[in-house]
Formats: structure tokens, sequence, C-alpha cells
């Protein structure tokens, strides 16, 4: 029952609500497993490739179960998909505090992989694609702000990781997603119509009609969607996009304490900046992708991150090394959110959880295969800069599929009586 909170359009509740989820999952695991990294490798001496697996193999995951995680929104709603997903997330972390192997990591992160899944951006972006049509770039954009600001936290976790131990940091992290994940998950909804509401809180089309009177609901099937060239363009630039943006995530940090000797503190004030930056460019992206065309910007943001990848290749020093991070966070903030709204845009409301599962599966890859590349050349050349060469060169392939993707074709209506 949401009647009472309509003096106030409740899709901006589920923003804000979507906003402290994310930032959960982007400060405790996304943002800050780089620094994990550190203290992983230092006790266990595992190496690059083996580290950065464990977290892509939880990436990939959480895009395979793309689908089943569509199908379960649409089927129980996507409250109780928050909820299941935050339980499984707070578990992963208790459990991570306890390894001592290759095995329990990898188990830690599959079970991290899960919950940050059902938590994090396709639940949330899947409602507020719902919630919101003429307003959704900025809606999107507002609802990852928190996973941004997340990461200005992450010299904090540094500081709780060289103080506590990651054992301690991680019992903590458990504890903190357990305690403010499952109220903020009462918010959710799966949709405005149901509750007498339309998309951006204009005046309902359908206050006055009947249960019989057909309501028309617009969009593509999966398997229209999925015969587009549209589709397969747009989630290849997508996933090209994720290599980079999984890559940095990863190992910004090892690379700028390993390589080139600057301290794990500064190291982690850098990846802070970057998400900092992400965030302006969040605020700029959600306007601007609600004036221009979504697809154009994706592109121009695509040359922005291989820029920033040249930069990371051919930088030596403190300086540039952390301008080349703030762009990559720029061109990261500005595109990100704008991914999932670009295809709701093409495809519609229809079936949206379910295409946008089959998505997720795809660009999971480029999730799983980012650092695992990057580290894998590392490991073998004992050098970061040529994984960054590859890096820019992916960048660049995903600017050719925004360009050569074809321009939106209305979507076919449905009524459903």
């Amino acid at each position: 029952m949401i009647v009472p909170l309509r003096r106030m359009f409740y899709g901006w509740r589920i923003v804000a609500a979507g906003s402290v989820l994310q930032g959960l999952g982007g400060i405790l695991l996304f943002h800050s497993f780089g620094a994990y990294f550190v203290y992983l490798q230092s006790e266990f001496g595992w190496n690059r490739t083996l580290l950065s697996g464990a977290i892509s193999a939880a990436r990939v995951e959480g895009g395979l179960l793309g689908p089943i995680q569509g199908w379960l929104i649409n089927r129980i709603g996507p409250r109780a998909v928050v909820y299941v997903g935050l339980v499984i997330f707070g578990l992963g972390f208790f459990y991570l505090s306890q390894i001592d192997s290759v095995g329990g990591l990898y188990t830690a992160l599959l079970v991290l992989g899960v919950g940050s899944s059902f938590t994090g951006f396709f639940t949330v972006n899947i409602v507020l694609a719902n919630w919101f049509v003429r307003k959704r770039a900025f809606a999107m954009s507002a609802g990852a702000m928190g996973f941004s600001l997340a990461g200005l936290l992450v010299p904090a976790v540094a500081w709780a990781l060289a103080n506590f131990g990651w054992r301690a940091t991680a019992v903590a992290s458990g504890v903190i997603v357990l305690a403010l994940g499952l109220p903020v998950a009462y918010v959710f909804r799966h949709a405005p119509e149901p509750y007498g509401l339309a998309p951006d809180g204009d005046p309902s089309p359908h206050a006055g009609a009947s249960d019989g009177d057909p309501i028309a609901i617009e969009g593509f099937t999966v398997r229209q969607a999925l015969r587009t060239t549209a589709f397969w363009l747009l989630v290849g630039g997508h996933t090209s996009a994720l290599f980079a943006v999984s890559a940095m995530s990863v190992h910004l940090i090892p690379y700028l304490v390993d390589q080139r000797h600057i301290a794990i503190e500064a190291a982690a004030a850098v990846a802070a900046a970057m998400t900092a930056i992400s965030w302006i460019g969040q605020l700029l992206g959600g306007q601007l992708g609600d004036r221009l065309e979504k697809r154009a910007i994706a592109a121009v943001c695509m040359l922005g991150h291989t820029a920033a990848m040249i930069i990371m290749v051919f930088s030596a020093s403190f300086v540039p090394l952390a301008i080349g991070a703030c762009v990559h966070g720029l061109f990261w903030g500005i595109r990100g959110p704008l991914m999932m709204a670009v295809r709701a845009e093409y495809f519609g409301r229809r079936e949206f959880a379910t295409i946008e599962g089959f998505a997720s599966m795809i660009t999971g890859f480029g999730l799983f295969l980012g650092p695992v590349a990057v580290g894998l050349i590392a490991d073998l050349t004992a050098d970061y800069r040529p994984g960054y060469g590859f890096l820019a060169c992916m960048t660049l392939a995903g600017f050719l599929c925004f360009i050569f993707a074809p321009k939106q074709v209305p979507p076919p209506l449905l009524d459903l009586s």
C-alpha cells in the first residue's frame, strides 16, 4: 500500500533505496577487492591471475544468473529477490573471513557474486526502468550514485584492512550488509500501474479504467529483441566497456603499489578519486541521456575510456596515473547508467526484465575476462602496461559497436486485457 506516499512520486524513493544498495556492493566488494588483493597475495602468496580469476568468476556468475534473475523478478517481485540476495551477500562475507585455501576463496566470492547480483545494478535498474520513461536516464544515474560515492570510502576500507586485518573487515562487512540493507529493501515495488500510478509521476491513463479494460504495454518480446542487430551491438559495446571497468577496479591498486611503488593509502586515494569523478559523470550523464541520443553518448565515452587506458600505459609517476584513472572514472560515470537505459529505450517494458537478463549473461563475460586477461598478461610479462594496452583496444572496439548500432526503432504495443 503506497497511496499515502503520493505527495512525492514513489519512484524517487526507489531511486534512493537503489542508491543505498548499490553503494553497499560498491564499497564492500567491487571497489575494495583491489585492497583485499594486496593482503591476500601477501598472506597466501597467490598470484595475480588466480586472485583476479576469483573475483572475475563471481562477476561472470552474476551475469549468467541474468535470465533466472529476470524471471524471478517477474515471478516473485524485486523486493523478495533483494531480501534473498542480502542474506546471501552477508553470509558470503562471513564465509570469506574464514577461508584458508584457493577453493575457499573461490567459493566465498561465488556466494558474494550471487548476493551482489540479486541486490545490485541489475535488480535496481529493472525496477527503475518500470517506474521511469521520460526521466529514465536521470533516475538510473541517480540510483547509481551510491555506487560511485561508495568509492570515496575505499580509504576507510584500506584503513580497516591495515589496522584490523582482512578477516575482521570481512565480518564487519557482512554485519553492515544485513543491518542496513534489509530495512532499505522494503521500499522496492515492481511497477507503478498496480498502485494507480504512472511512470515519471505522470497522471495515470488507467485511473478510471475498470479491471477488464485493456492496458497497452510497449516493447519487444525476448525473441524479437534477440533477433535484432541492435541488441547484439549494444550488448557488445557494453561488454567491451566492462573489460576496462572490471580490470581497473581489480588491478588499479596492485598496479600502483607493486609496479609504481606507490603507498597503498595513496593508491586507495586514487581509486577513491576515480569513483568520485564517476559520480560527477553520472550527474552529467543523467542530464544528457534524457536530452541527447544515448547511443551516441556511449560511443563518445568509449573513446574516453580508450584515452584513459593509453594514459595508464605511458605514465610512470603518481600525477599522470591519477589523471588517467580519473579520466576513466569520468567516462565510466557518464556511460554506465545509460547502458540499461538505452536498451530499455530500444526494447520497451513488455519483457524487459528477461531481455535484460540475457544481456547481463553476455556482458558478464566482460566482467570476468577483463581482470583475468590483465592479470594473466601481468604475470607473463611482469608488467601491467601491455594489459592496459589490450584494454585500450577493447574499448576502441566498443566505440565501433555503438557507432554501428542501428538507430532506435519504436517497440510494438501489446494490449493486455
